[in-house]
């Protein structure tokens, strides 16, 4: 059985790819590749974040058998891995939080 205390990422972002206006993504830096650089760090940061939960998760029905007799399907394991491949890709999700204006950034100081 799942815990009620913890905390799933859920996201309600639509996992559909839509067609976005270049000059919406380069907008806020006013540099296009800053902006996919500043998209791209905050994409692996919500990976890795998915990927730590769900393997936690998944543990939780890790078998200690090494006989494969032993292991059948759990309907609960099922649904965890169904609702995690149902989630956005974590590039829809970092693109909207950047046009959303919900990710903190800043440039390093170029020293001269």
């Amino acid at each position: 059985m799942m815990q009620q205390g913890k905390k799933l990422l859920i996201n309600t972002t639509n996992p559909s790819i839509e067609a976005r206006n270049v000059e919406t993504i380069k907008s806020p830096t006013g540099n296009l590749y800053e902006s996919l650089v500043i998209i791209s760090k905050r994409a692996n940061q919500i990976n890795t974040k998915i990927k730590d939960e769900l393997i936690k998760k998944l543990e939780e029905f890790g078998s200690h058998t090494d006989n494969l007799e032993e292991i059948s399907e759990n309907k609960e394991q099922i649904e965890i891995s169904r609702f995690y491949e149902r989630m956005a890709n974590p590039a829809i999700q970092a693109t909207n939080e950047f046009l959303d204006e919900k990710i903190y950034y800043k440039k390093p100081e170029i020293e001269l």
